[in-house]
């Protein structure tokens, strides 16, 4: 299983996590590719794992803040109630944001189903008819507008969809991010695509 720090609990985005199960253990060490590898992929030598690489010896040199930086979000997580504190404050932002789509004529969930939902990374597309009505193109400025205007008024940063996704907008409801802070920002949602549909309006 591989995973990276800056999901979820944030910190720094260039490390890569790995662990291994007793099976994967025993296939590295049985296993011999027919082609070298890189020192910094190679997890075996003469046959048995480099049990160093998991017991903090580095093959190159990371910063050890970054090391520090993520102890110490893990003690935080810890703290305040482990893993499932973590997730009922996840639970807890996507349901402040499933509140005010539910009350919204002008934005839904991407994810139809409500089971291919994810509670962390939450897409929501814009619904209302004179933006679902335009092209692609034009439901993507439309939405890059709306993102814009939270960005200038430093209310929210980089919520727009993703680069190949449908255009619409993207909120980390990570369990490092305060429900307060989620809630403070729905209004300003509601007002950006005000402002977006006027302009709309003007240029028609």
């Amino acid at each position: 299983m591989t995973f990276s720090w800056q999901k979820v609990l944030g910190g720094e985005g260039a490390h890569g996590m790995l662990i291994l199960s007793p099976r994967a253990v025993e296939r590295l060490e049985s296993y011999k590719p027919a082609w070298p590898l890189p020192k910094i992929f190679r997890l075996t030598s003469n046959g048995k794992l480099i049990e160093g690489i998991f017991k903090g010896e580095t093959i190159n040199t990371p910063s050890m803040l970054c090391v520090e930086d993520y102890l110490d979000t893990l003690g935080w997580a810890k703290a305040i109630g482990g893993l499932a504190a973590l997730r009922a404050r996840v639970d807890a932002n996507a349901a402040a944001i499933e509140r005010f789509v539910a009350d919204s004529p002008w934005l839904g969930h991407l994810a139809i189903d409500p089971a291919t939902r994810s509670n962390t990374s939450v897409c929501l597309s814009i619904v209302d008819p004179a933006v679902a009505a335009l092209d692609a193109d034009g439901q993507a400025a439309f939405a890059k507008g709306l993102v814009s205007l939270l960005d200038k008024e430093g209310v929210a940063y980089d919520i727009g969809h993703y680069r190949d996704a449908p255009a619409g907008l993207r909120i980390w409801c990570g369990a490092t991010v305060e429900t307060a802070d989620v809630e403070a920002l729905l209004p300003w949602l509601d007002w950006a695509f005000a402002q977006q549909k006027a302009g709309l309006k003007a240029a028609a």
